[in-house]
């Protein structure tokens, strides 16, 4: 009989398949993502201290709607400016585990068009 995955732990693995090749260094942080059904977030981590440099939400910028592509480029763009303000210019992107489409894509493309390099 086959144990039954739930679709958060595969995701999980998933993203801890992918953690295994990506780590956040002080030159080049990671640029870690998570969406829910509600909203999205995204921070910028230094792996070799374990300390989240920069960080944005849907939830932090107070948005009516944080759950679809609007919102996620909102908080992409948002996370690039306060990067840029950190003088955090290059970052290794880290999609969590999620498909790089839809809000994903949009956060990434959104902060790429602010400034990110990744």
């Amino acid at each position: 009989m086959a144990k039954i995955v739930s679709k958060n732990q595969a995701r999980l693995r998933r993203h801890l398949r992918v953690r295994k090749k990506i780590s956040g260094t002080p030159s080049r942080p990671r640029l870690n993502v998570f969406r829910s059904n509600a909203h999205i977030s995204a921070q910028i981590i230094d792996d070799t201290k374990g300390v989240t440099l920069v960080s944005a939400s849907s939830l932090s910028l107070k948005l009516e709607k944080g759950g679809n592509i609007e919102a996620a480029k909102k908080v992409g763009s948002e996370l690039a400016k306060k990067a840029v303000k950190a003088k955090i210019s290059e970052v290794v992107f880290d999609r969590g585990g999620y498909v790089y489409h839809g809000r994903v894509q949009a956060l990434a493309e959104a902060a790429r068009e602010a400034g990110l390099k990744f």
